[in-house]
């Protein structure tokens, strides 16, 4: 298994941060690699929501299709996505800290295949550098009247 642990402080209130973790609907608004989603459920928010994601990595369109297993509202969200041979299993935890609202986000890459177990150690560092940066790009949307 191989982890990513990053935190960021958001210049807003927790209600909006969490919106902006866990709405599906504000993706592609939020996050720039985002370029589309897709509802694959009628629920559109909270435990048993499915959807597919598109996004571009490194100039290429790329499509993980996940569901959310966990939903507290204001607190978590987790997501998880079956995808290449790994279970990419990911969790937001949101906190109030005075003004600022603070974002926990945990990904755990389970490799199940034999190719998955030899190339997720190797890519944890370019995963780690594309959630680096919907973070920021997440930080930026909630911190302007988006």
């Amino acid at each position: 298994m191989t982890r990513t642990s990053i935190s960021i402080s958001v210049d807003a209130p927790i209600k909006k941060v969490f919106a902006a973790v866990a709405d599906v609907d504000t993706f592609t608004q939020r996050a720039e690699a985002i370029v589309h989603v897709e509802l694959l459920s009628e629920q559109r928010s909270g435990v048993g929501t499915r959807f597919r994601e598109t996004r571009m990595m490194k100039g290429r369109e790329s499509q993980t299709e996940l569901e959310v297993t966990e939903y507290v509202e204001n607190e978590s969200v987790r997501m998880v996505a079956d995808q290449g041979g790994t279970i990419w299993d990911t969790i937001f935890v949101v906190q109030q800290l005075d003004s600022k609202t603070r974002i926990d986000m945990t990904m755990d890459a389970k490799p199940y295949s034999l190719a998955a177990k030899l190339t997720t150690p190797l890519i944890k560092g370019m995963v780690a550098k594309f959630i680096r940066k919907d973070m920021e790009d997440l930080k930026a949307w909630c911190e302007t009247d988006g």
